[in-house]
């Protein structure tokens, strides 16, 4: 095998063979729930709980695939021991699912008249870039709050994951507009810190982490693992409401995400965040995240 395989609908092919139909809701419409894992010494972390929140998004969806929950884990896992035969023993990777609706052929541009729909079902993978991450570890992350906001739960599930983003995209443009490197933060209708485009953000004042309510962000998986370890360090977890006031004011501020499992955040809107470095906090958190998954997570990315 030269090059990577892809799951599409009904079997394996090679990456370069993998295509969509232009007419597929997922293009048309954007209508494509997803998940990424990511792997650990070449073996998915926390697969099973990425494929159960997968699950949960189709039924809420009302979109019924011909795979059960162990089904798609089975075939995860083939996937990731076949590609990561690709790449070096010191490396991982990440595995996306997604599935649309399927192709609507009847009209192209209409969300409701569509007629017998069968599902497209895609499992991929990508090595794992630390490079693209790097600086994060050195320098902490850059949050800017841009003037585009948070969809509001009332209109989209937030616990759905999925790729209906055009406002992430342009949020970004204008973030990035202030620096190219910012990571976008959005803020709810009523100035509450919200989410990343990419991850979840979390301050921690005292002993006390403090992450965004459930009714207003995706709970991340690596959000989960965060508040499972917490205790094991003498620390506190907690979901409330918070501005950015108090992003400015806490002592340290948090990414969690699948790729790089976590990163300080040392800024807000160009303003630093403590003394603007990673704090002890995260060094211990990181450390007990390490532990947790058998490899030095840092050491992974800075090597």
């Amino acid at each position: 095998m030269t090059e990577p395989l892809v799951y599409l609908n009904t079997g394996f092919v090679p990456a370069s063979q993998a295509k969509l139909n232009i007419y597929d809701l997922g293009i048309v419409l954007g209508a494509t729930l997803t998940e990424m894992t990511r792997t650990f010494h070449h073996r998915p972390f926390r697969a099973e709980d990425h494929v159960a929140r997968l699950c949960r998004s189709l039924k809420y969806s009302g979109i019924t695939v011909p795979l059960s929950p162990q089904e798609m884990l089975t075939l995860t896992n083939e996937l990731a021991e076949a590609n990561c035969r690709l790449i070096a023993p010191h490396e991982d990777i990440g595995i996306v699912h997604f599935i649309t609706p399927g192709e609507n052929t009847l009209y192209a541009g209409s969300a409701g008249a569509a007629g017998p729909l069968t599902p497209t079902i895609c499992i991929h993978s990508f090595p794992l870039r630390f490079s693209m991450w790097r600086h994060l570890f050195t320098d902490g992350a850059h949050v800017v709050t841009p003037s585009i906001r948070h969809i509001p739960p009332q209109c989209l599930e937030p616990k759905m994951k999925n790729r209906s983003r055009l406002h992430w995209w342009l949020a970004d443009k204008q973030s990035q507009a202030v620096d190219p490197r910012a990571i976008t933060l959005l803020l709810d209708l009523d100035g509450n810190v919200t989410e990343c485009a990419g991850s979840n953000f979390v301050i921690v004042k005292g002993r006390t982490i403090i992450s965004p309510t459930t009714r207003n962000i995706l709970w991340g998986i690596s959000l989960q693992t965060l508040k499972e370890l917490a205790p094991q360090i003498g620390m506190e977890f907690i979901e409330k409401d918070f501005q950015p006031y108090d992003v400015v004011t806490a002592d340290e501020a948090w990414l969690t995400t699948t790729p790089y499992c976590m990163a300080p955040c040392t800024r807000i809107n160009g303003t630093l965040i403590a003394d603007g470095m990673p704090g002890p906090w995260f060094k211990k958190m990181i450390a007990a995240w390490s532990q947790r998954v058998g490899l030095d997570i840092e050491a992974q990315i800075m090597t």
